[in-house]
C-alpha cells in the first residue's frame, strides 16, 4: 500500500478484448471466415488509466479481475505501463471481464460484453483503497462497473477534497441524481447526453442546450463530446457554453483501437492542479476544452 501522492486514480473496469476482423458482420446463425484475430486490453476504466499514465502522471487503478490467465496478464500490463496495482484485486468467483468483438472492413463492429469480475468491485475494495483515493489529485469513474460503486468512489473523493471526473458510459436512463452533484467534470458524448436529458443531441446547438440541462442538475462543469464536431464545454459557475471544434481524422475502429476511451484519461491527467505541461499542439481539440475546465473545477 502506497503512502505517496497520486495524480490520477481510476475506479473502473478491465475487459479483455477478443477481436476478430472480417469482411462483414455475420448474420444471425451464420458462420463466416475472418482474416485476423488478436487479444487486447480493454475496458473504459483501464484504458483511461493507462492513457493517463502514458502522459507521465502518477496513476493508480482500483478494479477487480479474475484469478485466471486474462487477469494475470492484465495486472502485468498495468505494471508494464507504470500503473500502481496495489488495489487491483483478484477473485475466484467470476472470470476477468471480456468482450467478444467482430469488426468489418468499414470499421463497424458487433460486441458482446461479459462484465464478470468487474461487477464484484464494491465497498470493501474502495475502503481498502481509501489511502490512494484521499491522496489523489483527480479521481475518474465510469459506469462499466456497478453504478453504486462508482458513486461511492466519487463521494469518497469529494469528502477528501479530491477533484472528480465522471464519464457516464455506458449511459443509463435512470442515473442516480447524486452523480451530478459529486462531479466536478461531467464528461459524456452526444448519445449519452441525449439519454440522460431526454432531448435530441444531433448538433452543436443541441449540445449547448444539453450542457445547460446537465449543469442544472448539479454538475460543476460539463463537457459533451461530439465526434467529428469536437465538443461543447460549459465551465463551472458560468451560464454560457463554448464550442471547441475538432480536426478531421480517419476512423479505424473506435472500439479496438488502443486509445479507445483514452480522451477521458487525458482529461483526468490535464485537470490536475499541478505543473504538468502537455503541448496543446499534440491534440487537436480536447486540450482546449481541458484547459478551460482545469481553470474552473
Amino acid at each position: 500500500m502506497t503512502e505517496k501522492a497520486l495524480d490520477v486514480v481510476v475506479v473502473g473496469s478491465c475487459m479483455t478484448d477478443l477481436v476478430s476482423q472480417a469482411p462483414r458482420l455475420p448474420k444471425a446463425g451464420e458462420t463466416i471466415h475472418g482474416h485476423k484475430f488478436f487479444i487486447g486490453f480493454g475496458g473504459k476504466g483501464a484504458n483511461q488509466c493507462i492513457q493517463a499514465a502514458r502522459l507521465g502522471v502518477k496513476t493508480a487503478m482500483i478494479c477487480k479481475v479474475g484469478k485466471d490467465f486474462f487477469g494475470n496478464n492484465y495486472i502485468q500490463n498495468f505494471k508494464d505501463n507504470e500503473v500502481l496495482t496495489d488495489f487491483v484485486s483478484q477473485t475466484s468467483d467470476e472470470a476477468t471481464g471480456a468482450a467478444s468483438i467482430i469488426v468489418n472492413k468499414e470499421g463497424e463492429n458487433a460486441i458482446v460484453i461479459v462484465a464478470g469480475a468487474n461487477m464484484l468491485l464494491g465497498k470493501e475494495e474502495l475502503q481498502e483503497a481509501l489511502p490512494a483515493i484521499r491522496r489523489a489529485k483527480v479521481l475518474l469513474c465510469q459506469l462499466e462497473i456497478n453504478p453504486q460503486t462508482s458513486l461511492q468512489a466519487l463521494q469518497m473523493a469529494r469528502e477528501h477534497k479530491v477533484k472528480t471526473v465522471f464519464n457516464p458510459a455506458p449511459a443509463i436512463s435512470d442515473l442516480d441524481c447524486n452523480f451530478y452533484t459529486v462531479s466536478d467534470v461531467f464528461c459524456c458524448n452526444e448519445s449519452e447526453a441525449e439519454l440522460l436529458t431526454g432531448c435530441s443531441v444531433a448538433d452543436v446547438e443541441d449540445a449547448h442546450r444539453a450542457a445547460q440541462e446537465l449543469q442544472k442538475r448539479g454538475c460543476s462543469a460539463v463537457i459533451i463530446t461530439l465526434g467529428s464536431q469536437g465538443c461543447v464545454v460549459l465551465k463551472a459557475q458560468e451560464s454560457k457554453s463554448i464550442h471547441v471544434p475538432a480536426a478531421a481524422v480517419t476512423a479505424v475502429d473506435t472500439t479496438t483501437h488502443p486509445g479507445f476511451g483514452c480522451h477521458k484519461g487525458f482529461f483526468g491527467a490535464c485537470v490536475l492542479p499541478t505543473k504538468h505541461v502537455i503541448p496543446p499542439s499534440c491534440f487537436p481539440a480536447e486540450p482546449a476544452a481541458v484547459s478551460v475546465v482545469s481553470l474552473t473545477v
